[in-house]
């Protein structure tokens, strides 16, 4: 498996992740039923494409950038989809966030096996 082929099966990872936790908001307790199958089936899919890339990239690295993108973006999908709000304390954190997938992925020679 190639570095780019890693970084986008990690990356549909991440979104399915995104994608499963935003259906879980709306699951109330798992009491309805197209969020839950919607929530159920983004974990399933999204920890099957994490499988994979486990296989070419450190589980620390895998993990570290899977969560920090997922904070992000789920903050993100709260904020523009929920209505939540992000006050300045909050987009400081996220910005730290992003600052450490960055340096992990550009700086880092610990990515690849």
């Amino acid at each position: 498996m190639t570095r780019l082929m890693a970084y986008s099966i990690l990356a549909a990872a991440i979104v399915a992740e995104v994608i499963a936790t935003t259906a879980l908001a709306r699951t109330e307790s798992f009491t309805r039923l197209v969020p839950s199958l919607v929530a159920v089936t983004g974990y399933v899919v999204a920890f099957w494409l994490l499988s994979f890339t486990l296989r070419v990239m450190p589980a620390g690295i895998v993990y570290a950038i899977w969560s920090g993108a997922g904070i992000v973006l789920i903050a993100l999908v709260a904020w523009l989809v929920l209505g939540q709000k992000l006050d300045l304390p909050a987009i400081i954190g996220l910005g730290f966030i992003i600052a450490g997938v960055f340096i992990v992925n550009v700086f880092s020679n610990a990515t690849l096996h």
